[in-house]
């Protein structure tokens, strides 16, 4: 999936224009104002210390009459996938994106290193106590070596080995924590750095021999339909 370079930014929201999706999530957190978001035709309001996490694929589209400020991530982190509408802890989630907007207007800040994080802490609701101790899956590194061997053919086991799990541990743990199955997982990689390469200027035959299709016409379709939506 690809991101911009700056996950974490700050946005200021007037008119509308158009909706659009992306790939990854986008976490939004309201700082100052009100911002009328529609998503997969579901409307609602963003004030102040209110969010909302739109996952990847969601059409969306935003306006905000009186303007609106809010504090903004793109992120490809999986443990989006599970956190819940607005923040678990709202009032933690507020401070900390005040603190992260007055940071990041400073030079060699670390809001951008460390701020997704934390951001991601204060949203989610606290789980129960694990039953026994798993190795973080770092799915954005993973990401970037898919990425490097998208013209291979990719098996689970090949994907298991860069995180030291059995091919069926793995396949689990992408399930609960992605939301996809490996494969799925996968062509969300291929299809990524594909919308990426084409934007960029290169051929379909050279898009789809990087990226692991079987033909030209094969990318074509799949391009297709994601522009579809």
């Amino acid at each position: 999936m690809i991101v911009p370079q700056s996950p974490l930014s700050l946005r200021h929201y007037g008119a509308s224009h158009g909706s659009h999706a992306h790939t990854h999530f986008q976490v939004l957190l309201g700082l100052d104002g009100v911002l009328e978001l529609e998503v997969q035709g579901r409307g609602q309001r963003i004030g102040t210390g209110q969010g909302c996490v739109i996952t990847p694929g969601e059409r969306h589209d935003f306006e905000a009459r009186s303007g609106s400020r809010c504090l903004v991530l793109d992120t490809t982190h999986a443990g989006w996938a599970h956190c819940p509408p607005q923040p678990a802890q709202p009032a933690h989630a507020l401070a900390l994106a005040r603190y992260l907007a007055q940071a990041m207007q400073q030079t060699a800040s670390l809001a951008q290193q460390y701020g997704p994080l934390l951001l991601l802490d204060a949203w989610r609701a606290p789980g129960p106590a694990a039953r026994r101790y798993e190795r973080p899956i770092d799915w954005d590194q993973l990401a970037v070596w898919t990425g490097q061997h998208l013209h291979e053919s990719l098996h689970v086991a090949q994907l298991a080995q860069q995180v030291f799990l059995s091919s069926s541990r793995f396949a689990e743990r992408c399930r609960r924590e992605t939301g996809l199955s490996v494969m799925q997982w996968l062509r969300s990689q291929r299809l990524a750095l594909a919308l990426q390469l084409r934007d960029g200027g290169l051929s379909v035959a050279e898009t789809a021999r990087r990226c692991g299709y079987q033909s030209p016409s094969a990318l074509t379709a799949a391009l297709r339909r994601v522009r579809s939506h």
